[in-house]
This record gives structure tokens, C-alpha cells and sequence, in this order.
């Protein structure tokens, strides 16, 4: 048989970075924006007159109370009520008297003058000036304070009041920055008006201005007001005084009363409380909550491979997950739908439906005495310290479950609290007191397949096709199958977009728009008539390789109405580079590639240091014939970010396709020792070297792989023909009989099997 050899794989795949966590520590550098003195602005008109829409659909919660006192009662003093206000005596809860506070090399100085509140700190241009705090945000147990710039953005210090111990200190003490960086306070990380303001107050349009890169956002209301939730109230409120006891409250439709039912009134509440991509330009009380948002799937690093929470992801999509919420347990059932007080304390909470005289002992949860370890919510609702003060509970209500922790690096309750003990003890006190768990809880399987164990497929396939499962369960299973080098099936893919969760359909529609929409046009068509909104969009995204004139006739109107809505969607993102990379990405699809580069451009004028823009912008300069700019753009990767590994692989493919292999070799032995466990890495690593000659390496290279992978398609395949290479043809019959054993539906590998042995 004649040597065979492996071409090293060149991926220049387009990486989809929509969903790319924002605070990833990528930077955002716009033009040089020098801070106004506030001796020299102009402040004659207040910041409140200046901000506040005159709109007449909105009343104002004080006009609630009138027929609604004791809810204005309760609502009074709550975090939402106190979500934001206009920075003066009343509202700042922090002391501004010459207080000096140092952090990560940064000294702010907090201090009054002329009855107002300043801070002295670290501006955009790295010099130190004064800055007039406008807002408040939040009261307990933080609370942050905003500043304006000139050009309308509006800006979160990094240092908060700690309204507990009464003291200033650093939200991030983890990260140092400088004042180029994105997580910089006065840079887009801790910009409120794309970062805050939709959840802080009523109505907000953050009419931002892409030419200028400026803001000119408004609300109706500054806080989150009876009508952030209920909706607007003008017409309820006249005709309620207009009719007085005949009034009939149906005839002027308000959201979240008592009538709603469970499950919408948990996708109501989620509009704020989920980490999420916005789709629409603004919510307007219409349609769902998949027509305004879609949330983030189950993955790392926003959460944990079963699920449980790591990033702050705000609730929605860890209850989404629990028997609670698949039960209509919805949020009003535990807190106050008006204070968001807990109605009851301790475990009294969960007795309002769990019987006490079953879980109130010891035999079920193995605890002496009325201490903290008896409380339920410290066994199934751990959680997490963010923002430095504020902790947060998991709100999928879980077991807990130690032999995850040994298997995929989990969090439990049981080692949180025992801090002195590990998980192997807490996993033999777990088995002596219950036994074996004698049901397959998701997380089991979802683990399995996002930490990428071998043949894990098919614990997520069980997972998409078990309809009874979390809706979001099923989804980040689809996306994680997606990833799965073991598994390439698009007619899963197909099929599933007309399964009956929007979240399916939608990261379907993702995962095929990847592909080559073309193959799949009948298929993707129909997903523009979808029910949901953000459905549509992504069908629209996923056909944009396919020019408007191949169109159906049948299908044409929808498709323009769709285009609007994703258009919309694009430039409601437009002030962050990820939405911008989505926008290069469309134009990509569309073959427009000279609109694809300059909008790349445009995103790392916002954000210079994203080295996932830049990696987009690099393998298209590639793609385009431009292989010096490729180059040249993962070296500035490269040198922003020294310990980004797919910098260095991606610069060694590149080396590799314009034949320089030594130059390649280099760049992917820094990608293997960043990255030792990806399988891509070591695949590629070995191939460069047997491209050498030197068998050895490759061979050292391909064990180790498979001692992390033992079944790895893809590293026994080119394992076999190593083999070949070196004449060694019973090893290569070996791997291959295995391969046969471990995919005997892949008549490839029979083939390669009755080729070797007609050589041999």
C-alpha cells in the first residue's frame, strides 16, 4: 500500500461569538474622550428634566396609589423602587467626606462641594479629575454611583458602598486594568445605558447615535415603577376615575395581575432577571418574551457543566431548569410580587407546599439541632458571592450531588458548608445516609456531554429527544451535540426545527446556519413565519447566504418584513462589538466582504482588545487573499493577549497552509501548552510533526491525546495512518478494528480495514 498522509485540517471557520461572555476582560478603546471639568458644563437644566420622556401612556406611581395603597405600601422602599435615583442628601446612602479608597493602583478620593457628591479618580484618558456623581444605584447591600460624560454615556464607578459594613470597596478586587480596557469604570463594561438601563427604569430608548458613537437615552420613569411591570397605566387610571365602581378592570388590559398564570408571569419577571440577548428595539408590552429577548444557554463560563450557576447569570435560567418551575411554581409564590420580600422566613417558605413532618428531620437531612445546616435552602439553594458583596442563590432547587463534583468539578452543598472536607468524603456520607441516586437527574447527562467525554453524544441525544426535560436543558444539549467531534448529524437539526421548544428551534437555526444554507433552503423558509420573533430572526440570519431574488414568490413578503426585524435587531446591538461582528458576519454570508471588514473595524474601534472580533477579521483577511494581514492580526491578538491559546493554533494553521511548518510547529506547541486537553491542538500538533518526519513526537503527541480521549474519532483515524506511514500496517490494523468497534455504522473504516489487510 502506498503511504498515506493527513493534510493538517486549515479551519478558517468563522468563530460565531454572539452569546461571547462581555465581561471576558477584552477592552473597549474609543476615540480619546477627554472628561469635562464639571465646573465648565453647563448645568442649568437638571439631569432629571433633561431625561424624562412627556409620555402620555405612562401615569406615574404616585397616581397608582390612589386605588392601590397597600400595594404603593409595599412597593414603597423596595429594591425596585429604589432600582435608581437622582444623586442628593436623601438618596446617597455612602459617605463623601474626604474618604480615600486604593484599589489595583488606583486612588478615588470621595468628597462635597456645593452640596453636590464628587469622586477624584482615574479618568478614560488615565489622568486623574473630578467627576460629579448624577445617580444612585440600588440601596442594599450595594450601592453604586453613576457618572455623565459628555457624549451622553453615563458611566457605573467600580467602586460601590458597602451598605452593610459601611465602606467603600472595589466591585472587581480580582482585576487589575488600566485605563484603555474595557472593564475600565468609565469604558463599556460598566456603561449604563447599555448595560443597566433597561432593567433600572420604565421605558427606556437608548437611542445610540453609531456615527458619533454617542448616547441620547431616555426613559419615562426613573426607577422600576408599578407600570415597568404592569405596563402602562394612563388609560386604566382614567377610566378608573372616569367610572368609578362600575369601572370594569379587563376593559384596559394590564400585565401581571392575579390572573396571569404561572409561567407567564416567570417570563415576565425574567425580561430582567436572565442573562439574555435583546432582539427588539424596546419592550413594548406586546407579544412574548422570546419576541424581545433571548436567553444564554447552559454553558461555561456562565454556568457549570450540570447547570448550576457560576457566572451571574440572574435566576431565569437556573428556575427554568427546576421541578419547581416545570410544577407552575413561579416567583410570587415565595417572594411578595410588590416589596420582592421572602413571605415567609426559614424553612416556613418551603412548608407553604413541602411537608415539614417529611423533611423537617434528621433522617432526611441527617442534621442535629436548629442550626444553619437544617435550613433547606442552604442543601438545595447554594450559591455565590457577586459584584464583591452580593449573594445570590441557585434557583434550580437541586440535590446535591458530590459525585459530580468528583467526575466534572461541580459545586456542592456538602463541601461548601464542610469547607475542611473534600468531595470524596462528601460523596461516602451522601451514599451511607441515601444510597445510590435511583433516578438520572439531567445534570448527569448534561455534564457528560458539555465537559466532552467520550461518546457523550449520546447522553445528549437522550436529553433533545426526551421532551420532558427543561426546555433550556434540551437547548444547551442541542448546542452542546453541536460541538461534539464524535457526532455530525444534520438531520437532527432539521428535524428539530419543528420541535415544540422556541429555544430548540432557535439554536437549531444557529447550528445550521453555520452550515451551508443552501442544503438546507426548504427547510429554513418556513422558520420566517415562526411564532416567536427571535425564532425568525435567526431563520433570516441562517439564509442569508441566499440572494433575495431566489426568494419563493410565496415567501417574499415575510421575508422583507423579517429582514426589517433583523435589522432592527443588529442596530439595537450596534454598541457592542459582538453586535457588530454579528452585523460582519450577515454581510460575510451575503458574500459582501469589503462591508464585512470595515464593520470588524468598527467593532474594535469600540472594543480594541476583543481578540474574538479580531480573530473573525483575521480569517477573513485570510479568506480574502490577504495573508499578511492574517498574520499580522493574530500577532496583535497575540501580543493583547499572551495566554488566549486559539491565537497561537489559529496562527499556526495559517503558517501550515502558506507552507511554512517550522514557523507552524512553533505556534502550535504554545497552543498545546495553553490548551493540553484540546483535542484539535494535539491532532493538528502531530500532524505538523509527522509533516517533518520526526514520528516520534507525533507519536508521543497522538498518546497523550488518547489518554485523555481514548475513543477519539478523529486522533485514531490519523493514528491508523501514522501507522501506515511507517509501514507498521498490524498496528494500523489494530486501531482500525477499533474504530470499526466503536462506529460500526461508518463503512469508511471497514473500507481502510479491507485495504490494509489486502496489503498486508
Amino acid at each position: 500500500m502506498k503511504k498515506e498522509t493527513l493534510k493538517v485540517i486549515i479551519s478558517f471557520k468563522l468563530i460565531i461569538l454572539w452569546g461571547f461572555l462581555l465581561f471576558s476582560g477584552s477592552s473597549c478603546n474609543r476615540k480619546k474622550e477627554e472628561y469635562i471639568p464639571v465646573s465648565e458644563q453647563n448645568t442649568t437644566v437638571t439631569f432629571l428634566s433633561a431625561k424624562v420622556i412627556p409620555d402620555n401612556d405612562f401615569a406615574g406611581s404616585e397616581n397608582c396609589r390612589e386605588c392601590h395603597p397597600d400595594q404603593f405600601k409595599q412597593w414603597k422602599g423596595s429594591h425596585h423602587d429604589k432600582a435608581m435615583q437622582i444623586a442628593q442628601r436623601e438618596t446617597v446612602l455612602a459617605k463623601f467626606e474626604g474618604e480615600v479608597f486604593k484599589s489595583q493602583g488606583v486612588t478615588s478620593r470621595f468628597f462635597e462641594n456645593e452640596g453636590g457628591f464628587y469622586v477624584n479618580t482615574e479618568g478614560p484618558d488615565g489622568e486623574y479629575h473630578d467627576y460629579k456623581i448624577v445617580y444612585t444605584f440600588g440601596i442594599t447591600p450595594l450601592q453604586q454611583y453613576i457618572v455623565k460624560f459628555p457624549d451622553g454615556r453615563y458611566q457605573c464607578l467600580r467602586t460601590a458602598w458597602d451598605t452593610r459594613q459601611n465602606k467603600w470597596f472595589d466591585l472587581y478586587p480580582d482585576f487589575k486594568v488600566v485605563h484603555s480596557e474595557w472593564l475600565h469604570w468609565s469604558r463599556g463594561g460598566l456603561n449604563w445605558n447599555n448595560m443597566c438601563s433597561d432593567c433600572h427604569s420604565t421605558n427606556v430608548r437608548e437611542n445610540y447615535d453609531p456615527n458619533t458613537l454617542s448616547y441620547d437615552t431616555k426613559f419615562s420613569i426613573i426607577n422600576v415603577s408599578c407600570e415597568a411591570c404592569h405596563g402602562p397605566g394612563k388609560k386604566h387610571m382614567e377610566n378608573a376615575r372616569l367610572k368609578g365602581d362600575k369601572y370594569d378592570s379587563k376593559s384596559t388590559y394590564m400585565q401581571m395581575t392575579g390572573m396571569t398564570k404561572p409561567k407567564e408571569l416567570v417570563d415576565q419577571c425574567a425580561r430582567c432577571h436572565m442573562r439574555r440577548e435583546q432582539i427588539s428595539g424596546g419592550f413594548n408590552f406586546e407579544g412574548t418574551l422570546l419576541d424581545h429577548y433571548f436567553p444564554q444557554l447552559i454553558e461555561p463560563p456562565l454556568y457549570h457543566a450540570d447547570g448550576q450557576i457560576l457566572d451571574e447569570v440572574y435566576v431565569y435560567g437556573s428556575f427554568i431548569q427546576s421541578k419547581m418551575y416545570q410544577n407552575n411554581v413561579s416567583c410570587n409564590n415565595c417572594h411578595d410580587s410588590h416589596s420582592l420580600k421572602l413571605k415567609f422566613e426559614g424553612n416556613k417558605l418551603c412548608f407553604q407546599c413541602h411537608d415539614p413532618e417529611k423533611y423537617e428531620t434528621p433522617s432526611h437531612h441527617f442534621h442535629e439541632g436548629i442550626t444553619e445546616a437544617v435550613k433547606c435552602v442552604n442543601c438545595h439553594m447554594t450559591g455565590k458571592i457577586y459584584m464583591g458583596n452580593d449573594f445570590r442563590r441557585d434557583h434550580s432547587f437541586r440535590i446535591p450531588r458530590p459525585d459530580l463534583s468528583l467526575k466534572y468539578g461541580t459545586p456542592n452543598a456538602c463541601t461548601q458548608c464542610h469547607t475542611e472536607k473534600d468531595d470524596k468524603w462528601a460523596w461516602e456520607a451522601f451514599k451511607k445516609q441515601y444510597g445510590e441516586p435511583e433516578y438520572t437527574h439531567f445534570s448527569e447527562k448534561l455534564a457528560r456531554g458539555i465537559s466532552g467525554e467520550s461518546n457523550s453524544h449520546h447522553s445528549l441525544l437522550e436529553l433533545i429527544s426526551d421532551e420532558t426535560q427543561p426546555e433550556i436543558v434540551r437547548a444547551s444539549a442541542v448546542k452542546a451535540i453541536s460541538y461534539n467531534e464524535n457526532f455530525n448529524n444534520v438531520e437532527l437539526y432539521i428535524k428539530l426545527l419543528n420541535d415544540q421548544s422556541a429555544l430548540v428551534r432557535g439554536v437549531s437555526l444557529d447550528i445550521l446556519g453555520e452550515n451551508n444554507s443552501s442544503d438546507y433552503f426548504n427547510y429554513l423558509l418556513p422558520k420566517l413565519k415562526d411564532a416567536k420573533r427571535s425564532v425568525r430572526i435567526k431563520a433570516f440570519f441562517s439564509l442569508a447566504a441566499i440572494p433575495g431574488n431566489l426568494i419563493p414568490e410565496d415567501y417574499k413578503e415575510i421575508y422583507k418584513t423579517t429582514e426589517k426585524e433583523f435589522l432592527t435587531y443588529l442596530d439595537v446591538n450596534a454598541d457592542f462589538a459582538e453586535g457588530l461582528a454579528k452585523k460582519a458576519i450577515y454581510y460575510q454570508r451575503k458574500g459582501e466582504l469589503i462591508k464585512a471588514k470595515e464593520t470588524y473595524q468598527q467593532a474594535l474601534k469600540i472594543d480594541d482588545k476583543n481578540y474574538m472580533v479580531r480573530t473573525n477579521l483575521a480569517n477573513l483577511y485570510y479568506t480574502t487573499g490577504e495573508p499578511e494581514k492574517a498574520e499580522k492580526a493574530f500577532k496583535k491578538i497575540i501580543e493583547q493577549e499572551p495566554e488566549f491559546g486559539f491565537s497561537y493554533y489559529s496562527l499556526a494553521l495559517l503558517f501550515a497552509e502558506l507552507g511554512r511548518i517550522d514557523e507552524a510547529i512553533i505556534q502550535m506547541e504554545k497552543a498545546y501548552k495553553l490548551m493540553p486537553s484540546n483535542h484539535r491542538v494535539i491532532y493538528n500538533l502531530a500532524l505538523l510533526y509527522e509533516k517533518k518526519g520526526n514520528f516520534i513526537k507525533a507519536k508521543k503527541v497522538f498518546d497523550t491525546g488518547l489518554k485523555l480521549d481514548p475513543d477519539n474519532e478523529e486522533l485514531l483515524y490519523a493514528l491508523a495512518f501514522h501507522y501506515l506511514n511507517q509501514n507498521k500496517k498490524e498496528e494500523a490494523l489494530n486501531i482500525t478494528q477499533k474504530m470499526i468497534d466503536l462506529y460500526p455504522d461508518k463503512p469508511l473504516y471497514q473500507n481502510l480495514l479491507n485495504k490494509i489487510k489486502s496489503d498486508l
